[in-house]
């Protein structure tokens, strides 16, 4: 497990660990080709492997009709190895969010929340165990990074999701994800060549990938300005989630120690960048807290930066951490803010807080081996 990082304290580069099994996950179709040929196979198989897993869903051998028996065995456990053991499933909102701990198989923990809605179905991914971000507010960021998670490893907890999906297990009937939104552990941007290869097997069309609409994918970051400018060149109109917070740089370098490195001008600047090059909508995420940055005053500030982009705000009150100082705001102060939002004509709704009661709703995941 990482150690606690110092109040501030940025960590950009992982720490070097073993990585996980090479899964055809982690492969395009021509390097998942390539691998079943390196096993003395036909390349067609990677192809049948491909619908088992992305279209079908199965993951079991014994599932894979179409497969030679031993050859079934050996095409698992060299492409299709388990990368995801669930420790706990914990539910609210009648079963229809459900927040899972993960153990990868190095022991580190992860979480996603799969939250269903009566339109749609999201799936709140995970890309590295822990976060280098340390925003204070944040239950993820305080813990610490203990390291990037593979391609394969974020893909499979869709996938899981969607399993369960398609099971029945998740009230309201056999269903699948709809929308991926890159909002659990860790900092998307930091681990930028994994969080890519996901995202494309995500919309890629099946049998290459899930099918899942790149409208349909959001990636969040605190801020990585040069990482910003690498998605917009992509080719993938997926929504960029900002989590801004505050709009003035004094009080953003405490709340995201980020803006240390990359002021609140130069991200907004990365995030028009990428909305004139995807014609996509920038999302600015803004946790309200209680006497910090929920002034009318910052609602304006915000308000002035914001207006005529494509934008939207979304505001989330902060929900609750252990041991954090820090509160939601007064109901009577969101609606204010609000208000002073949309007199600059900036789109603004407030976050449904779906998983609060059970730590998975923004900045709650702390992947804790009890709860």
């Amino acid at each position: 497990m990482s150690e606690q990082p110092k109040t501030g304290q940025l960590t950009f580069v992982a720490p070097r660990r073993a990585k996980p099994q090479r899964h055809l996950a982690d492969l395009t179709m021509a390097e998942r080709r390539d691998a079943v040929a390196e096993l003395g196979e036909k390349p067609f198989r990677a192809d049948q492997l491909s619908r088992h897993y992305f279209t079908r869903l199965t993951g079991s051998p014994e599932q894979m009709t179409d497969l030679p028996g031993a050859l079934r065995e050996r095409l698992v456990e060299q492409l299709m190895p388990p990368l995801l053991t669930s420790v706990r499933e914990i539910t609210c909102d009648g079963g229809m969010t459900r927040k899972t701990l993960w153990k990868l198989f190095d022991g580190s923990l992860v979480e996603s929340v799969l939250m269903r809605y009566p339109d749609r179905v999201t799936m709140c991914v995970s890309s590295q165990a822990g976060c280098g971000m340390n925003c204070p507010f944040c239950a993820t960021g305080q813990a610490g990074l203990t390291r990037n998670m593979s391609t394969a490893e974020i893909v499979e907890q869709v996938v899981a999701g969607a399993r369960a999906l398609a099971r029945g297990e998740v009230p309201g009937g056999p269903g699948r994800v709809t929308n991926v939104v890159f909002m659990g552990m860790g900092e998307p941007m930091a681990n930028y060549k994994a969080v890519i290869g996901a995202v494309r097997r995500l919309v890629d069309p099946a049998p290459e990938g899930l099918g899942i609409s790149a409208r349909g994918v959001t990636v969040s970051t605190v801020g990585l300005v040069p990482a910003i400018g690498k998605l917009a060149d992509e080719g993938l109109p997926v929504t960029l989630a900002v989590s801004l917070h505050a709009p003035d740089d004094e009080l953003r370098d405490t709340l995201v120690p980020i803006n240390t490195r990359w002021k609140v001008a130069e991200v907004l600047d990365a995030a028009w960048n990428y909305a004139a090059k995807t014609k996509r909508r920038v999302s600015i995420e803004y946790a309200l807290i209680k006497d910090i940055n929920d002034q009318e005053w910052r609602a304006d500030l915000l308000g002035r930066l914001l207006k005529g982009k494509l934008v939207h705000v979304n505001l989330i009150p902060l929900n609750p951490t252990p041991g954090s100082k820090w509160t939601a705001s007064r109901p009577e102060d969101e609606r204010a803010f609000v208000r002073r939002l949309e007199s600059h004509g900036v789109a603004v709704t407030v976050r449904d807080t779906r998983g609060r009661e059970i730590d998975g709703a923004c900045g709650q995941l702390a992947a804790a081996p009890q709860q």
